[in-house]
C-alpha cells in the first residue's frame, strides 16, 4: 500500500504554499496608510481658497479687496466690464459718478465664482491691475466713457 508521503510528487494532494498569510494584508495596510498621509499633506499644503472682502469706490471706478488672489477673467461686451473671479463672497451692488453721470456695479455669484459687472449709460472702457498689498490683494479698476 502507498502511504500518503510525496515521494515522487505523483498523488493529488497539493502542496504547501510557502508564502505568509499576512502579506497582502500588510501591503494593504501600507498602502491605505500612504494615501491617508499623502490627504493630509495635501489639505494642509492647499491654498485657501480666496475671498471678496470688501468693494471700494472711488474717482474713477472700485478697488476690490481679496484675502488672496484669486483665478480672474474679464472683458469689455458691449460697453460693459464684467469680470469673473473664482472666489467666494457675498452679493453686493453699489453706485458711482463717473464725470457726474452715475455708473452701476454689481457683484453676483454664478457657476464660475464671483461676477463684478460694471455698467453705464454709455459705453464704458478702462483696465484693471492687480497687486499684492499688507497680506491682502487689491484689485483696481479705472474707468472712462468710450
Amino acid at each position: 500500500m502507498h502511504g500518503s508521503e510525496g515521494k515522487d510528487d505523483g498523488h493529488s494532494t497539493p502542496q504547501a504554499d510557502p508564502r505568509s498569510k499576512l502579506f497582502p494584508r500588510v501591503m494593504g495596510s501600507l498602502a491605505i496608510v500612504g494615501v491617508m498621509v499623502g490627504l493630509m499633506i495635501g489639505r494642509l499644503t492647499a491654498p485657501d481658497p480666496s475671498e471678496l472682502q470688501q468693494v471700494d469706490v472711488t474717482n474713477d471706478g472700485l478697488v476690490v479687496w481679496f484675502n488672496n488672489e484669486p483665478k480672474s477673467h474679464g472683458e469689455f461686451v458691449d460697453g460693459s466690464l464684467a469680470l469673473l473671479f473664482e472666489a467666494e463672497g457675498k452679493a453686493q451692488k453699489g453706485q458711482l459718478k463717473l464725470n457726474d453721470k452715475s455708473v452701476n456695479w454689481r457683484v453676483r455669484l454664478s457657476d464660475g465664482g464671483l461676477l463684478l459687472s460694471v455698467v453705464a449709460a454709455r459705453p464704458l472702457q478702462g483696465e484693471w491691475a492687480g497687486s499684492e498689498v499688507d497680506d491682502r490683494w487689491r484689485l483696481e479698476i479705472h474707468l472712462r466713457e468710450q
